[in-house]
């Protein structure tokens, strides 16, 4: 039996959204930047949602954003070596307090050191939740 092609599979196993996206920028030297985030792994990933609703419960209605079709904004974060796209998300971290200048932190008295359990090695990753933090 022949394998079929994407373009020949009525029901392709990769599914990308239909139409634009809705790609979350920021202002840049020479225009708009795509904002970049991070998985809860760590890894860098490019970011698209399929309305301008989504995207502003997600992020606030104050985040610039662009259209995008999904090959494009993979080709536009490919040369920054972020190979993952993701669509969609739908919880992201809040972002870190800012210090103000002048301004006393008050620090918790130092724990005891307790030496961690022996714990075996993990196993490899087979899945990352969707919740984002900016890069």
């Amino acid at each position: 039996m022949s394998e079929l092609l994407h373009g020949e599979d009525p029901e392709p196993a990769d599914r990308f959204p239909a139409g634009p996206l809705y790609v979350p920028v920021r202002p840049g030297p020479s225009g708009c930047a795509a904002r970049l985030f991070r998985t809860p792994l760590g890894r860098r990933t490019a970011v698209g949602f399929t309305s301008e609703h989504r995207l502003t419960a997600t992020l606030g209605s104050g985040q610039a954003w662009i259209r995008l079709a999904e090959p494009a904004l993979r080709a536009l974060a490919a040369p920054l070596g972020v190979t993952t796209v993701t669509i969609d998300p739908q919880f992201t971290a809040p972002a870190p307090a800012r210090a103000v200048p002048g301004a006393s932190v008050a620090r918790p008295a130092p724990a005891a050191v307790v030496a961690p359990a022996a714990v075996p090695p993990a196993g490899p990753v087979t899945h990352e939740m969707s919740a984002l933090r900016i890069a």
